[in-house]
């Protein structure tokens, strides 16, 4: 499937343009990005949670964190991230709402220090999905829904990512993290991606 060409999973529909960028998503432009070297295209999907206070959902200290504007002054509840410059391509809020960051053309700075399927510079090769939650809270249905409608959007319009080229921070970086932790059902994600290869997102 062409990029450009609509996923749909129950109610949610999303486009990834020829830039990589998804429509129906809320677009929040991050500064925290550059590009991934010539040739590279994503290849896997890693998954993260992040919640800003930890816990503590709805609130915009996590958009802030992506796009640089987080107060953290010495003193402040955030003073250990002065000087952090992260983002994702995408964050899921417990809503099921889908912010973008980054364009997936681009290299968004979410995996660290880290080694995916042998090989190191994780974010030269991934696109970065960061669900709104802790690692030992268990996701919400709606976020279910809409990751698995991003991700059938990027199997569609990727072709190098495929179903079974799905991770956990966690996976590339054992002992350094640990989400998105026991909260996050994989059999459920996984089976979620099966069917859509098998609804036809891979050529």
């Amino acid at each position: 499937m062409a990029a450009g060409q609509a996923m749909v999973v129950g109610v949610r529909q999303y486009t990834v343009d020829r830039s990589g960028w998804l429509a129906g998503a809320t677009h929040r432009r991050s500064p925290h990005y550059d590009a991934r070297p010539p040739g590279t295209r994503p290849e896997v999907i890693i998954i993260h949670a992040i919640s800003l206070p930890r816990g503590r959902y709805g609130g915009p200290d996590v958009e802030h964190l992506f796009m640089n504007t987080l107060a953290t002054d010495p003193g402040g509840p955030y003073q250990d991230l002065q000087g952090v410059r992260v983002s994702a391509h995408f964050f899921i809020r417990r809503t099921g709402a889908v912010l973008q960051f980054v364009s997936c053309a681009d290299r968004a700075w979410h995996a660290g220090v880290s080694r995916c399927e042998g090989r190191e510079r994780v974010n030269d090769f991934s696109i970065g999905i960061e669900l709104e939650g802790t690692d030992d809270t268990p996701f919400e249905d709606a976020q279910y829904i809409s990751l698995l409608a991003v991700t059938e959007a990027l199997l569609g319009a990727y072709p190098e990512i495929t179903a079974d080229r799905l991770y956990g921070h966690s996976d590339i970086a054992p002992g350094r993290k640990t989400d998105p932790g026991s909260g996050f059902d994989w059999g459920r994600y996984r089976r979620g991606a099966g069917a859509a290869r098998e609804r036809g997102a891979r050529p």
